[in-house]
């Protein structure tokens, strides 16, 4: 039988928890915060987190993003994104006399240590992870003549590692759990001492919005995702969704993104949003959904998050140095 679609029987289920992680909030609060002591310009490399509004709105607040170090004037303040440097990043604005702020979420920062780590034990490191993105090659610059990557299933079979017995994975930390473990199960196949982390790479905030996700899908005809095209979590959320039963499931950076062809026959509409992605956005697609008559909203709530990050330590620095100041005058 089909599905009635009137107004009382439209529907919304809101996925919990969904949007900022600890680590884009530290982010995010680390630019206001140096916009704040510093003034204007601050100039940031990559995207601070990979969400238009956000940089957008920092834009607008005073900072400069860049593409590369090389871009920032001698002795500016320059500040890496959340998804981490390779150390050849911070080695070049030392030369450039640049004040640099570490904003990389303190998750990378685990798996770049583990990389160092391996490496330094002499072990061939096979990084699960997409070719180009900010975080893989921040990762691989740890130890570019020890590491491989891993872009799935599809390129474990051309492998080639020095000693089988010494071989480690790492993972991005924003990837599908399930397609790395597909990964991880055909690289045990092919190497079978393969030796995993000490700890799951893939971050507690990307698992735990794929598990939300898993959980509305189910029922919903429809999944909208609120994140931008180049942000790998927030496109793994719509990739999770067709998986786990939605009808249908689109990306939108903003609402005026949404069309009302994808509500036809629609009764149940799934909502979520990447990992860096301000509530705001989510709200707005909210409000465009209650105009057409989905003003049913019911909240699923898979897990809470309490997890806080301090501001890096340059910019903690200088903020107590100033409080201080300001006590003793």
């Amino acid at each position: 039988m089909d599905r009635m679609t009137t107004e009382t029987s439209r529907r919304v289920l809101l996925a919990a928890p969904r949007g900022y992680c600890a680590g884009v909030d530290r982010a995010v609060i680390t630019v206001e915060k140096a916009l704040e002591q510093y003034g204007a310009p601050v100039y940031v490399r990559k995207q601070i987190v990979h969400n238009k509004y956000v940089v957008q709105t920092l834009e607008k607040k005073g900072a400069v993003f860049v593409d590369e170090t090389a871009e920032v004037p001698e002795n500016a303040i320059v500040i890496f994104s959340a998804h981490g440097v390779a150390p050849v990043v911070h080695e070049e604005a030392d030369r450039r006399k640049l004040a640099s702020i570490d904003a990389t979420c303190p998750l990378v920062t685990k798996v770049h240590k583990e990389a160092v780590r391996f490496a330094k034990d002499d072990y061939d490191i096979l990084l699960i992870g997409h070719e180009g993105h900010e975080e893989v090659i921040g990762t691989m610059g740890e130890a570019p003549e020890r590491t491989h990557l891993v872009d799935g299933p599809k390129d474990v079979a051309d492998l080639v590692v020095r000693d089988e017995s010494k071989v480690v994975w790492l993972s991005q930390t924003t990837l599908s759990v399930d397609e790395t473990m597909e990964t991880v199960d055909a690289l045990k196949e092919r190497f079978p001492q393969l030796l995993s982390p000490p700890s799951d790479d893939i971050c507690y905030a990307t698992q735990n919005r794929q598990v939300a996700v898993k959980q509305i899908s189910a029922e919903s005809d429809l999944v909208i995702v609120v994140g931008s095209r180049n942000s790998s979590n927030a496109i793994r959320l719509v990739e999770v969704a067709l998986q786990s039963g939605a009808g249908a499931s689109y990306l939108v950076d903003f609402a005026d993104e949404c069309e009302d062809g994808w509500l036809e026959g629609v009764t149940t509409v799934g909502v979520t949003s990447g990992a860096s992605v301000p509530e705001i956005l989510v709200d707005q697609v909210l409000e465009w959904l209650a105009v057409r008559g989905y003003a049913d909203v019911q909240v699923v709530t898979s897990a809470e998050e309490s997890i806080q990050f301090s501001l890096p330590k340059e910019l903690r620095r200088d903020l107590r140095a100033e409080a201080a100041a300001g006590e003793s005058a």
